[in-house]
């Protein structure tokens, strides 16, 4: 079972955004990715003290994202040195060749806990429009299968807009067909290139997380969702319902419902966080180059790993603090009884209005009177 963790020491998960070259071209990018790397990376001396600070703090969980995580020469090192120091690790390669079935054995030897892989429509030209290179759809595929030839648990990482919604019930089935343990569903901030494209509506947002309320019950696999904090809202109260409880106290929600806390699944993954994670609370991600954000989709700096340890950053930034209290909230976020649990992405808050601590535009529920 996964240890519990006080958010205001340490985070439950750390996003390390190892590189930002990418042969892939996404419509989506946040980071508007590119072909070669920064040459002012964290190097791997870096990485490793950055992997060594989220030990000491305690996380659980450290993923190693891009770009291309496979554009490091040192990847397959940086996980070796993670499940060294105890972490649980992960990996979110792109679909190209450098990702061939000798590559997800070799992470797989490395002791790498769970390998994600995009795939954010159920058909091939789609997705490959997406994505922006034709044959990322296949590869994808193809890289399903090897995990499960490697014993590698495997994540489906999927993306909603305006755009895929309308193929979330399918994404469902082919994500149970694939075998994976874990399907993390992001809906769109609208950052970097994902600026050009339409987001979701309120009313929309609640029809979705209808499909992705009975899939989870349903399913094998763990879902998250992320970058909707209200579908832990709706999920509470769906089991309020259920309960017969609906309607009656107003005191603020603080616990999570069950179903949104497994720990464990199938193939060990490395699961759900006991409490609701936001942007830089109990979760933050730091850059290629050092910069300690919130969240990706949350571009302001708190400090830098090349200039202080991670420890100090996450506890004494104010801007950390600020987003861990649930009371400095504004609107009807702020108002809100599930704001301990939810609390609105802080992301997409900034990315739409300008500020961090605003009410969410993607959420349509309105809270009691004061």
């Amino acid at each position: 079972m996964m240890r519990s963790i006080d958010f205001s020491l340490a985070p439950f998960l750390v996003i390390w955004e190892t590189t930002q070259a990418c042969n892939l071209a996404c419509v989506h990018c946040r980071a508007c990715a590119q072909p070669s790397r920064h040459p002012d990376e964290l190097t791997t001396a870096e990485g490793f003290r950055l992997l060594a600070d989220a030990a000491r703090m305690g996380t659980p969980v450290f993923i190693l994202s891009g770009g291309d995580p496979l554009q490091r020469p040192d990847l397959l090192d940086l996980v070796r040195e993670g499940k060294r120091l105890g972490l649980r690790m992960g990996t979110i390669p792109a679909a190209t060749p450098v990702l061939d079935a000798a590559m997800v054995h070799s992470l797989k030897e490395a002791g790498l806990d769970q390998m994600a892989l995009s795939l954010d429509y159920p058909r091939a030209d789609l997705h490959d429009g997406f994505r922006g290179v034709p044959g990322a759809f296949q590869r994808t595929i193809e890289a399903a299968a090897w995990a499960r030839e490697s014993r590698l648990p495997l994540q489906i990482n999927t993306t909603l807009w305006s755009g895929s919604a309308d193929y979330l019930a399918q994404m469902t089935d082919l994500v149970e067909r694939l075998g994976a343990v874990f399907w993390e569903v992001f809906f769109l901030v609208p950052l970097g290139r994902g600026t050009k494209l339409d987001g979701i509506d309120g009313r929309r947002c609640e029809e979705l997380f209808a499909v992705l309320y009975e899939a989870q019950k349903k399913a094998r696999f763990i879902l998250k969702v992320t970058e909707a904090p209200h579908y832990r809202r709706y999920v509470a109260q769906r089991e309020e319902q259920g309960s017969g409880r609906a309607g009656g106290a107003s005191h603020d929600v603080v616990s999570m419902p069950d179903m949104l806390r497994r720990s464990e699944g199938p193939g060990h993954t490395i699961g759900l966080a006991p409490r609701g994670v936001n942007a830089g609370k109990g979760f933050v991600f730091v850059s290629h180059v050092g910069e300690v954000y919130p969240s990706g989709f949350l571009p302001l700096s708190a400090g830098n790993v090349r200039s202080q340890s991670l420890d100090v950053i996450y506890r004494e930034s104010e801007l950390l603090r600020e987003l861990r209290n649930p009371d400095a909230l504004l609107g009807r976020c702020g108002r809100c009884k599930y704001r301990v649990i939810c609390g609105g992405s802080r992301s997409r808050a900034y990315a739409l209005t300008g500020n961090y601590l605003a009410t969410d535009p993607w959420c349509d529920y309105q809270p009691a009177a004061a």
